[in-house]
């Protein structure tokens, strides 16, 4: 897939350090800065995430000639960027944390802009697009007619995901989905909206699908996940967002809008489509945020499924708990599964389910397994109370995916011998244990699955 991200770049720089003293003029900390990075933000950040995972990714942007943008092109070096000129200055957002912890964040040259020319290159590349990304940040690039006519064109032929903001444009008539926050879309659609998020949502959401002729608005609600409202007329649909620890929630909505797009335009639905962006942006924010896009000064690649078991393990051995964990294909959920899972959870302080993948099960049940596709079968298990988290692997066995987490106690059904289990060895040599719970042999997947296709 080609993917074009059009947009404002800006210049993002963490100052990163201690604070262990006051300053003797005023009562604020001294921070004593230990490192400074220069990387691309806005539009500039999204693209480097779809690039480091992996993405064919041009990004369609306009520069500055100051100080800045030399820091910013710098950034970019590592990118297929299609420019034309600014006309205003670079924007600039510092942020400095200590410790870990943001404690303030100054922005330069962040007023507001004229609106940009844009190239006959510029405009080629959107033509040439398999999937579209605006990720508007308010400096006029948007609001180019030029672009705009060509963004139009391509929305009735391709995937586009608009991410708005309060000072740009509007979204072109016929984008896929739009993405405003939950402040953004109340701000742009009803005055005195309820203070309730779900229905200031709902509210929201649905003028915003009238005014903006769109196809969906996915609103997000932060911690609270997100709201899909489509223009068919159906209710809104709760995107639920996985608990995480959040040190600072800088770049989640570019996250999610970059995994937006990608899943769009793999073919999957909408509904199916937000609820892994959800999924994914908790996890970048789960593994530090942005923190975590410098490895020698340039992102670093993740998946979803195994930051959220991995932090998960983490946080509850950094309490003395324990960790437990199973694994299967889970291919039709039954009573036996959600009996088994629960008395494998009362072992320990978090159950982490390590689930084959789609062509995993295939290997091992055959070509007409799994009758649940991967991300289905996650959202189940995820949806039991006794279930904290699941790690998806593609390997033939569980053993890569222990070897990652390494869990206290890895359980099994009363079906299996403990001690002749082939992963058993590999448990004991961190010190874990492997134990059976009990086994429910009236409860069988391959028993439903024979009973359907009879039934078919």
């Amino acid at each position: 897939m080609n993917i074009v991200v059009v947009g404002d770049v800006l210049l993002d720089v963490d100052m990163d350090g201690t604070a262990d003293r006051l300053c003797p003029d005023a009562p604020v900390p001294v921070v004593d800065v230990s490192r400074v990075t220069r990387r691309a933000g806005g539009a500039g950040l999204v693209a480097a995430m779809l690039a480091r995972d992996g993405h064919r990714v041009r990004l369609v942007t306009v520069l500055s000639d100051d100080r800045a943008a030399a820091d910013l092109r710098g950034a970019l070096a590592c990118l297929d960027v299609v420019s034309g000129a600014s006309g205003a200055a670079t924007p600039v957002k510092s942020r400095i944390r200590a410790q870990g912890q943001p404690i303030v964040r100054f922005d330069e040259g962040c007023g507001p802009a004229s609106v940009p020319d844009v190239t006959a290159a510029m405009l080629a590349a959107v033509n040439e697009a398999d999937i579209l990304l605006v990720s508007d940040y308010g400096r006029g690039l948007t609001f180019n007619g030029r672009l705009r006519e060509a963004l139009q064109q391509r929305a009735g032929e391709i995937p586009l995901v608009w991410d708005p903001h309060p000072s740009g444009a509007d979204p072109v008539p016929g984008s896929t989905v739009v993405t405003p926050n939950l402040s953004e879309a109340t701000r742009a659609a009803v005055a005195g909206a309820p203070a309730d998020a779900l229905p200031g949502a709902a509210l929201a959401g649905s003028v915003l699908l009238q005014r903006w002729e769109t196809g969906a608005v996915l609103v997000t609600l932060g911690a609270g996940g997100a709201m899909l409202l489509t223009g068919d007329g159906g209710v809104p649909h709760l995107v639920p967002a996985p608990k995480v620890q959040v040190a600072d929630p800088c770049g989640a909505g570019d996250r999610l809008a970059a995994s937006l797009a990608v899943q769009l335009g793999s073919g999957r639905d909408l509904a199916g489509a937000a609820h892994t962006a959800v999924h994914e942006a908790a996890a970048f924010l789960a593994a530090g945020g942005v923190l975590t896009l410098r490895q020698g000064g340039q992102p670093v690649q993740m998946r979803s499924d195994s930051i959220d078991a991995l932090r998960v393990a983490q946080l509850t051995r950094e309490k003395g708990g324990t960790v437990v964990a199973t694994g299967g294909c889970f291919d039709l959920l039954h009573a036996g599964h959600s009996r088994t899972l629960a008395a494998a959870r009362a072992l320990g302080d978090c159950l982490i389910v390590c689930l084959n993948s789609d062509a995993s099960t295939r290997r091992l049940k055959g070509d007409q397994r799994p009758i649940i596709g991967q991300h289905d079968r996650a959202e189940l298990l995820l949806s039991l109370e006794c279930v904290d988290a699941v790690l998806v692997f593609e390997e033939d066995t569980p053993e890569p995916a222990l070897e990652r987490l390494r869990p206290d106690l890895w359980v099994k059904g009363a079906d299996y011998d403990a001690d002749e289990l082939p992963e058993a060895g590999l448990i004991r040599s961190w010190g874990g244990r492997t134990v059976t719970v009990p086994y429910y042999p009236a409860h069988s997947t391959s028993k439903l699955a024979a009973a359907l296709s009879e039934a078919g």
